[in-house]
């Protein structure tokens, strides 16, 4: 077949179905690291989907899962130790964890791509840029190397790198930051994915390569209808690209809803702190208000609310109410208003108050 970019695929037809509602759903993920030392529970009963068009951003900070749930996704996950302990990822209704290995290949590169952190480690040293965007065609449409090149130079000149004839034969070192950001964007985008996942893409830019990284992203995603996961510690990029956000936490989900809503009346404590540790310019001297604490180890997470130890509205005891103790009952994700998911026993006290 032809995609939408006129290349010819030699893999099965992954053509949008706007009646089958959404492209991506992860369902009650669950991902162990068994270790000599213990089981390490990255990832704790996650579930979202993604639309069509949608950019869903994923939040939290270093260790809450988000890396290891995109790896589960992707497939790339180091095993051992790393172990897919229940749950399911379906992509266009189909669960990729029972396909085979064809199977799966046949989904991830042209259903499902992902554009790494760090370029520079993901980018092999030896092999020019065009070779590494190439191949994508060469091993999933059986392209001959010529054509191969001919649509590197296409992509690089999608992803607006100057002058891509005549740098398509340069190395990995001979581009900047952003440039190869840029790459590893093009080789995400050779085979027409219906579902973007960018972890961290922003990463150690300055901030206007940033600004110009994420405007690409978006102006891609309209021109394609991809979907798009973005995974970031970076609240001001979400608040300008992102439809609906998922806050993670130990593992687990901990809040969903559209990215004004989260962003202005938070229904889990974790997100107000979130909230407030950015910069505000109107505060301009003023002292950034940080989550005190530390995130949980993952392989002892605590009782209860597995962010009690560092909330301030967690309840114990007397204090509680009856079934909603923070230290000994863990809380539901669940619906505490139109649109608005949240695991916290006092989501809406905090809500209303």
């Amino acid at each position: 077949m032809t995609s939408s970019s006129g290349y010819i695929s030699s893999t099965p037809a992954l053509e949008p179905n706007p009646t089958a509602g959404p492209v991506l759903e992860v369902e009650d993920l669950h991902v162990e690291f068994r270790t000599r030392n213990g089981v390490v529970n990255a990832v704790n009963g996650i579930s979202y989907s993604v639309d069509q068009g949608e950019t869903l951003a994923i939040l939290g900070e270093s260790g809450s899962g988000k890396s290891v749930s995109a790896q589960a996704i992707m497939g790339i996950l180091d095993s051992p130790p790393a172990v897919i302990a229940g749950g399911g990822i379906n992509f266009q209704g189909r669960d990729i964890l029972k396909m085979n290995e064809e199977e799966q290949r046949q989904i991830r590169g042209p259903g499902i791509a992902m554009i790494f952190q760090d370029a520079l480690s993901a980018l092999n040293p030896v092999y020019s840029v065009g070779f590494q965007i190439g191949e994508m065609f060469r091993a999933h449409r059986g392209t001959s190397r010529k054509e191969a090149k001919q649509h590197a130079i296409e992509l690089m000149d999608r992803v607006r790198i100057p002058a891509a004839a005549r740098r398509v034969n340069d190395y990995p070192h001979q581009f900047s930051g952003g440039m190869r950001q840029r790459v590893m964007i093009a080789m995400a985008l050779a085979l027409d994915p219906r579902i973007l996942i960018a972890d961290e893409p922003t990463t150690a830019l300055d901030v206007t390569v940033q600004a110009q990284v994420m405007d690409l992203l978006k102006d891609l995603q309209r021109d394609t209808g991809m979907g798009l996961i973005l995974i970031t510690h970076d609240l001001g990029v979400v608040n300008e690209v992102a439809d609906r956000v998922a806050v993670m936490y130990a593992g687990r989900i901990v809040e969903t809803g559209t990215v004004d809503d989260v962003f202005t009346r938070p229904a889990m404590p974790y997100t107000v702190g979130l909230m407030n540790s950015i910069p505000q310019v109107e505060a301009k001297g003023g002292r950034l208000q940080p989550i005190i604490g530390q995130p949980p180890n993952l392989a002892r997470i605590p009782s209860g609310c597995p962010f009690h130890p560092r909330c301030p509205m967690a309840r114990t005891g007397a204090a509680a109410a009856p079934d909603r103790d923070c230290v000994a009952d863990l809380p539901p994700l669940r619906v505490v208003t139109v649109g608005r998911e949240a695991a916290c026993h006092y989501s809406e006290e905090l809500l209303n108050g």
